[in-house]
């Protein structure tokens, strides 16, 4: 193989781990996110409640 060809599989190989690292920190920020909003909406309503 050439080097250019190494060089694009590479090059190829980056994207694709910078694609999958994006996708799992969405993922992780998605949980936060509905954790964080999931304890604020209950501490909303057990304010309301009292």
């Amino acid at each position: 193989m050439s080097k250019a060809v190494i060089a694009v599989l590479c090059l190829g190989l980056l994207a694709l781990s910078s694609c999958a690292n994006t996708v799992r920190g969405f993922a992780q920020d998605s949980a936060q996110t509905g954790n964080a909003v999931g304890g604020a909406t209950d501490r909303v309503l057990r304010a309301g409640a009292q």
